[in-house]
């Protein structure tokens, strides 16, 4: 079982920056990968970034340049520094950990990016 904490939601004008944060009750070196999802209201939910347990990143097209994930793995924690927000880019974001075969994901935070 593994439960994620996520912070660091908020308003922000656009242009403006976020971090997300997701603590894990496990350590992360024990986790196959980790990601960052977002959902729009009316949309489905989508894979923003992805970090796998040796450090590889993925990110979904519109977000690639202003978004990076990272971890820190002394306090089992996955990172996403959000850069020149978008309106578009409001959405709810879930953390999520692929850990011993199950997914497991956060409660979400809410990322709200005024025009």
């Amino acid at each position: 079982q593994v439960q994620l904490v996520e912070s660091g939601g908020g308003l922000v004008q656009a242009g403006g920056s976020l971090r997300l944060s997701c603590v894990a009750s496990v350590s992360i070196f024990s986790i196959n990968h980790m990601g960052w999802y977002r959902q729009a209201p009316g949309k489905q939910r989508e894979l923003v970034a992805l970090i796998t347990g040796g450090g590889s990143t993925n990110y979904v097209d519109s977000v690639k340049g202003r978004f990076t994930i990272s971890r820190d793995n002394a306090k089992n924690t996955v990172y996403l520094q959000m850069n020149s927000l978008k309106p578009e880019d409001t959405a709810v974001y879930y953390c999520n950990a692929a850990y011993r075969g199950q997914y497991y994901w956060g409660q979400g935070t809410q990322v709200t990016v005024s025009s």
